[in-house]
């Protein structure tokens, strides 16, 4: 099997979906997180919950993108979303969208390319080695 591109294919599944994730990331940090605080103290859960986001949204990517402790940082950032799902889109779950596609696609596709990563790790072009890399 010829492995050559195994490790660009990983650079390229990270910077898409680390990158797009902490294009969110650093919207709420630029508009605050009230919504998501409203979504969690509708939940019945403590309202500083919601600083989580921030983890899973600018932090974990950020590692994610620079290949540092990618496969830990790939399960928060699936976490993430899963909970976004959970407490702002479980509505949604089985909507189809006016595209014709789910309305959560977004979402899942996170949680997807986020466990890939977790599976598959950093990869040669990373700042990580080893196991968590």
């Amino acid at each position: 099997m010829d492995k050559r591109y195994d490790d660009l294919g990983r650079l390229i599944l990270r910077t898409g979906v680390a990158g797009l994730l902490l294009i969110h990331g650093l919207t709420k940090l630029q508009n605050g997180i009230g919504f998501v605080q409203t979504q969690v103290s509708a939940a019945g859960l403590p309202a500083f919950v919601a600083y989580g986001v921030y983890i899973g949204e600018v932090a974990a990517p950020t590692l994610v993108l620079i290949g540092l402790f990618a496969r830990p940082a790939a399960l928060i950032m699936a976490f993430d979303l899963l909970g976004a799902i959970v407490l702002a889109r479980s509505g949604d779950v089985a909507t189809i969208s006016r595209g014709g596609g789910l309305a959560v696609e977004t979402e899942l596709l996170f949680i997807v390319g986020s466990m890939a990563i977790a599976c598959l790790g950093a990869g040669r072009f990373a700042l990580g080695s080893g196991r968590l890399g």
